[in-house]
């Protein structure tokens, strides 16, 4: 004592500060909390180091019910717990009251409720006794005894771990947590359940992340890991050995030894029935396990790269539903990553996940529409769930309310196919999906429902079964009532479809067009707008309609480049396609101005494709008749316009081009000329370009030179050999070809009256040809392609 120095420490000081109570929120308990200020005091009395502490204690009230005296538990409770203050005890007697009071059903509705990363109590690990956190150096003991007392030790403390209160007490016991996990290394082959209660031990840490650390220390994952891959080619050899002695079972069947191979076979599968069970129950324990570690993303990519996913789709074959949740469950949340998703693919999960769809068990059943959902996504993937006959068991499901939602979305993502829209049509889903459309009288359409109706609509099949009845008349009905754009836009995809559906549309044509409105929304007037081009049908008179909706003025002033977003002025050009089918209405229209302000568009719109394309067929349409082809060709430069387009990138462009001038050369002589002059320069331009860019390669043109280099032709000239190019009369070539001279007297007009030639054949067109086009068909080719002509 005299060799302390001054100011060395002596003793300590304890003071506890700050106690506050409140009920258990589950149990019939009062939760006491405080803080602990430990202060360590010098030889003179001066603190020199402090630290504060909060702590926790549960008093458990196993007495209190409806007849306990509460006041006298509470003064109780006061008495033996020296934490609380007697100022508090009016409080505790509070408390009490109220514990005793609150409705058993809320207690019950507690227990009963299993967060995610429960599992179902082990049922073959349960003792008489009762555990005690005072008692864990005892069951620490234990664990060094032989495999029974093992097992009662590590049971004892898995009775404490399935508390969370006793998590945080545990875990400073670095003792029993070391000899937990050691025991776990070198004991896990001998004793199923002895593997199964330490793992078990170890899921309630895991259940918590900021135990993780500690279950990683230890390595139970990688351990875990092992001896799922250890217990999967145990379950290998005990179905192989069941086949043997099944096989051995039927074989000797007609011998006397028959009995005793059956008693064999038979005690076999009991055996491997109560393996089974326990088996199944370990790999559940530590896939939760591994499914709580895998929060951590650097922990998953380590399980994928010990094949975690093959591991997983494996035991799929399994029938424990509550193993299958687990599994299904991790696979959920691996497929979100596309190695994981490619080795699902490679292992046909789908096949395996389909035979669950549906089932009994509500909870596996949503986890596993969940994860098909994300492979979904997949094109490959979801070829596979149709393949697998699981269309019509998702389309089944829209009548469970609880898997509705989960079920429609898989069923979008099969409809975003073109494939697969059609097959559809024989299973139930249309009437559901009808009949739920139709139930939304007032509220708005979920938006799953109504995507999943837009794609089936666009499919012929389905279309037919859509309109079935009233249908067609009670969407138009909710449609134009609500304004719904989704609706119409349902519409419009069932308009296209030609046949009975399209002349459904005729009752609804004057309802369409009374929407063509600057009073209406973008948006609905676009969807009417293509609604009503998709109409092309003989029976219906367009030139009624323009006039009695008065929608001339409407499409030429929205024709203006800026005048609205170009989707509108885009189904605008359409709508005028269409229109123009009809000769009167092509001439109303071309008489309105509409053609020069088709022209300025394209000016505007030249980059656009989509515009150009539908551009210059409003120009095709109004060739066609006499009326408007006399304003097109004589009075707007568009003949120009689709000279200059007819050798576009775009081979959709070119193609209506190609036969838009082939009708305007066949009427109009001037033009004519200059769309052979425009084809003939460019396939000359072609053909010197191609030349000028050929390689001469001796050893390929054997023909271009002699034995010894010398060229074929000698010294001469190559223009001295004329007989080469023309036959004797001077205008057609020994080839077929045609002479320039003959350009030269067809531009001169000394031709002759008996025929002029086309602009893309070398046939002689006769000069009575009747001046009507309405013979021509957009999809006939009236003309031999020039450049496929025999040169």
């Amino acid at each position: 004592m005299d060799s302390l120095q001054t100011g060395d420490p002596r003793y300590l000081k304890r003071k506890v500060k700050g106690c506050t109570l409140d009920v258990h929120p589950t149990e019939r308990a009062l939760i006491v909390q405080y803080e602990v200020e430990a202060t360590v005091l010098g030889e003179l009395g001066i603190p020199m180091v402090g630290e504060r502490k909060e702590c926790q204690k549960i008093i458990r009230l196993k007495s209190l019910n409806a007849h306990t005296d509460t006041a006298s538990l509470a003064r109780k409770v006061v008495e033996e717990c020296r934490l609380i203050h007697s100022s508090k005890l009016l409080e505790v007697e509070q408390l009490l009251f109220y514990l005793q009071n609150r409705k058993q059903s809320n207690d019950n509705q507690e227990k009963k409720h299993i967060s995610s990363r429960e599992l179902k109590p082990y049922t073959g690990v349960e003792l008489d006794e009762e555990a005690s956190i005072n008692s864990i150096d005892e069951y620490v003991e234990l664990l060094y005894e032989d495999i029974q007392e093992k097992i009662r030790g590590a049971t004892l403390i898995f009775q404490l771990a399935r508390n969370p209160d006793n998590l945080e007490e545990l875990i400073q016991n670095e003792a029993a947590i070391g000899a937990l996990a050691r025991v776990l290394r070198e004991d896990w082959k001998q004793s199923v359940d002895l593997a199964t209660t330490i793992i078990y031990v170890f899921f309630c840490f895991s259940s918590f992340s900021q135990f993780h650390g500690l279950v990683t220390h230890f390595k139970i994952g990688a351990l875990c890991m092992n001896i799922i891959e250890h217990e999967l080619k145990r379950y290998d050899l005990w179905q192989d050995e069941l086949q043997k002695k099944k096989k051995a079972y039927i074989l000797f069947k007609k011998f006397s030894e028959n009995q005793n191979l059956k008693r064999e076979h038979e005690k076999s599968f009991r055996k491997y029935q109560s393996l089974l069970v326990k088996q199944e129950h370990l790999l559940r324990v530590a896939l939760g396990l591994l499914l709580n570690l895998a929060e951590d993303t650097r922990t998953e990519l380590k399980m994928r790269n010990k094949n975690i996913v093959h591991m997983l789709v494996k035991i799929l074959d399994r029938e424990d539903e509550e193993l299958l949740l687990v599994v299904v469950s991790f696979l959920k949340k691996l497929s979100i990553f596309l190695e994981n998703k490619n080795d699902m693919a490679e292992t046909f999960a789908v096949e395996k996940l389909g035979r669950l769809v549906p089932c009994e068990h509500e909870e596996l059943l949503s986890t596993n529409l969940r994860l098909l959902l994300n492979l979904s996504f997949d094109t490959t993937l979801r070829s596979h769930m149709v393949q697998a006959g699981l269309l019509p068991r998702f389309s089944s499901l829209l009548a469970d309310e609880g898997q509705r939602q989960l079920s429609m979305c898989i069923l979008y993502h099969i409809s975003m196919d073109d494939r697969f829209k059609s097959m559809f049509a024989d299973t139930d889903c249309i009437p559901q999906l009808m009949k739920m459309l139709f139930d939304c009288v007032e509220k708005e359409i979920d938006v799953e429902l109504i995507s999943l109706c837009i794609n089936l609509a666009a499919n012929k099949s389905n279309a037919r079964i859509i309109c079935e009845g009233n249908g067609l008349k009670r969407l138009m009905k909710r449609a134009l009532k609500l304004k719904d754009v989704l609706v119409m836009k349902m519409i419009r995809n069932l308009s296209q479809h030609n046949g009975s559906t399209k002349s459904l549309f005729l009752d609804h044509v004057g309802d369409l067009a009374a929407q063509i409105s600057e009073e209406e929304a973008e948006e609905f007037v676009i969807e009417s707008l293509g609604t009503l081009a998709n109409l092309t049908i003989p029976d219906l008179d367009w030139q009624l309609v323009l006039k009695e909706f008065n929608l001339v003025p409407y499409l030429k002033d929205r024709l203006k480049p800026g005048s609205a977003e170009d989707d509108l002025i885009l189904e605008v050009v359409i709508m005028i396609g269409t229109v123009s089918m009809d000769d009167s209405c092509a001439a109303m229209l071309a008489k309105s101005g509409i053609i020069p302000a088709l022209i300025e568009l394209l000016n505007a719109q030249q980059e656009d494709d989509e515009f150009v394309c539908q551009i210059v067929y409003v120009f095709y349409q109004m060739v066609f008749h006499k009326a408007t082809r006399d304003v097109i060709v004589k009075d707007t430069q568009a003949p120009a316009y689709l000279i200059d387009l007819m050798h576009d990138s775009n081979t959709e462009i070119r193609k209506v081009c190609d036969n838009t001038l082939d009708i305007i050369a066949e009427y109009d002589e001037e033009w004519g000329k200059k769309i052979q002059n425009e084809k003939f320069r460019w396939y000359n331009g072609q053909w010197l370009e191609m030349v000028e860019n050929r390689p001469l390669d001796e050893a390929g043109e054997p023909f271009l030179f002699g034995e010894d280099g010398e060229s074929f032709i000698g010294e001469r000239d190559i223009m001295e050999r004329p007989d080469l190019f023309y036959s004797p009369d001077g205008i057609t070539s020994t080839d077929g070809a045609i002479s320039p001279e003959f350009y030269t007297d067809l531009q001169d007009g000394e031709l002759g009256q008996s025929g002029y030639m086309s602009s893309v054949s070398e046939q002689f067109v006769p000069a009575d040809q009747p001046v009507s086009g309405y013979g021509f068909q957009p999809e006939e080719q009236f003309f031999f392609n020039y450049n496929n002509a025999s040169r």
